[in-house]
């Protein structure tokens, strides 16, 4: 066989990533999926043709968006990991040719030169005064670029911008590459544009370059996607969730649950429960977590039946809404779950050690956050919750199955929810509690059984607006519960590492407070964090588990 020269091999950046099926035609009506969005003067599309100026040796992509329409001038440069195939985006604007404001968009009057890597030269523009750059020239030559290559934007329709997840770093730590988006998001930050673009940093500055996001001026987000057009675009990326095959507790509709002999306590009169309806109306309404009330599974053989859940009857509880100033639209999938299940752990020399009632509670809500661009319709990425963390996955990452539909695994007992299969060690070192994630024959549809309960227009039912707890609470000492378990099992310092770690979790996760519902949560009008928790340290890992 001939010698295959393994420089010359094509990285996976070279491949443009399509999703499986090529895109449906969506509902007409609105300005969802036209391909162009007004910002109250200022005209933006989305370009996802690019012509790579440099590929650094240790894992990056550098870009420039080409193909770009008649009349629009590019903002930026893009940027990306190498070893993943292309699927990113930059904005590029005009101005509305009946906007009366002013000139919205003129070239830089200079540049700086603010690093040079792998024959990749970094160039900032010195915007004019009362304008700001939102990204920067990439050149494969020391030359400068010209004047005309990237326009900077008008004071007011800009926002601050900060760095987002890592793109890449030199070995030296010379230069970081970051992306970036807007520091203001959620309901704070509803109008700030994200432009798709990147900053660096370097030794000689430590800060970040001074760029910034773009601001949506337009009162109404007329972008948004219509009814129809949300239940065409779920139907079609709608994620299929699988459960380990050793799962006990599954999920179920909410409807049964309250039908099942869920009952409603009040303080101080405990001795005398009430059945909750099964659409929820007797729960109080609005207010605040005050220990007031909460719910509990009904007695005895009744209790232990309703806590294994009804995988016939689960459905999938949409909550719609508008994100980076109405240029996408975030759909929240969240999921209701009776019962927690025990965590386990991982030591040295057990593989897998059960923590009794560590991690058990009544009453789970989990969720996976669909990103759509409202320009094309497109599903960017993913966000995966995983115990008060969670990860954003981009589209071209994920796990398809049958069309567009993406897969989503729920570890085992504590039901977070991860893009791939395997071991999850949420901990560090030789110590750590188990996320186990597997496919089975137990598979959730969510296409097949799913409501809008929240966004515009939408119908809230009585219990989205329940805001105390959805279990009880538990009074137990954790350390003194893992003494118990493993004492017998675990060297002295094993044991003192896996008590730290359990101590150290939250106490709505590992059973100690009962859980609270979905509107009381801050991603519920915030913006998904994109990080972990700062108690996990993903270890994923293929093969049996």
């Amino acid at each position: 066989m001939a010698n295959v020269d393994k420089a010359a091999a094509p990285l996976p950046i070279d491949t443009a990533f399509k999703l499986p099926s090529p895109p449906p035609t969506w509902p007409q009506g609105g300005g969802f999926a036209t391909g162009e969005i007004d910002l109250g003067g200022l005209q933006v599309r989305q370009v996802t043709t690019f012509r790579k100026i440099s590929t650094a040796d240790s894992g990056a992509a550098f870009l420039e968006p080409s193909s770009i329409p008649d009349g629009f001038s590019m903002l930026g440069c893009y940027a990306q990991p190498s070893h993943q195939p292309l699927f990113g985006w930059v904005l590029v604007a005009k101005t509305n040719a009946a906007d009366q404001s002013g000139q919205i968009l003129k070239q830089p009057t200079d540049y700086t030169l603010v690093s040079n890597n792998d024959n990749a030269h970094f160039w900032l523009p010195a915007p004019p005064d009362g304008f700001k750059a939102v990204g920067l020239v990439v050149t494969a030559s020391p030359e400068k670029p010209p004047l005309d290559k990237i326009y900077c934007v008008r004071n007011d329709f800009t926002d601050e911008a900060e760095a987002e997840s890592p793109i890449w770093g030199d070995a030296g730590g010379n230069m970081n590459v970051y992306g970036l988006r807007a520091k203001a998001r959620g309901s704070n930050g509803k109008s700030a544009v994200r432009v798709g673009t990147f900053t660096v940093q370097t030794n000689d500055n430590n800060t970040l370059l001074p760029l910034s996001c773009l601001i949506n001026k337009s009162s109404a987000f007329s972008s948004m996607p219509n009814k129809a057009q949300i239940e065409a675009v779920f139907g079609s990326y709608a994620p299929y969730i699988y459960f380990h095959p050793d799962e006990k507790y599954l999920p179920s509709s909410v409807n049964w649950y309250f039908s099942n002999g869920v009952l409603l306590y009040k303080k101080g009169e405990e001795s005398n429960p009430v059945p909750v309806k099964p659409d929820g109306s007797n729960l109080p309404q609005g207010g605040s977590n005050d220990g007031l009330y909460w719910l509990d599974l009904p007695a005895g053989p009744d209790g232990d039946r309703v806590k294994k859940g009804d995988l016939a009857s689960a459905m999938a509880y949409l909550h719609i809404k508008p994100v980076q100033g109405g240029l996408a639209t975030d759909i929240q999938v969240w999921v209701f779950y009776p019962f927690n299940g025990p965590a386990a752990a991982k030591v040295p020399f057990i593989n897998r050690i059960e923590l009794g009632r560590i991690g058990e509670h009544v009453g789970d809500w989990e969720r996976v956050t669909l990103r759509i661009s409202n320009l094309d319709g497109t599903l960017q990425r993913v966000y995966f919750a995983q115990h008060g963390g969670g990860q954003w996955v981009d589209a071209s990452q994920l796990e398809f199955s049958g069309g567009n539909r993406f897969v989503v695994y729920s570890s085992r007992n504590g039901l977070a929810a991860y893009p791939k299969a395997g071991l999850v060690l949420q901990g560090g070192g030789v110590v750590g509690l188990r996320n186990d994630a597997a496919k089975s024959a137990m598979v959730m549809d969510t296409g097949a059984r799913f409501a809008v309960v929240a966004g515009e227009g939408a119908a809230e039912p009585p219990w989205l607006n329940y805001y105390r707890k959805w279990g009880p609470t538990r009074n137990f000492d954790f350390v003194e519960e893992v003494k118990h378990i493993v004492n017998r099992l675990l060297s002295d310092s094993a044991r003192k590492q896996l008590e730290k770690l359990v101590n150290g979790l939250p106490k709505e996760v590992f059973g100690v407070d009962g859980p609270v519902g979905p509107k009381t949560k801050a991603i519920w009008d915030g913006d998904e964090n994109g990080h972990a928790g700062p108690f996990i340290i993903e270890v994923l890992q293929d093969g049996p588990i």
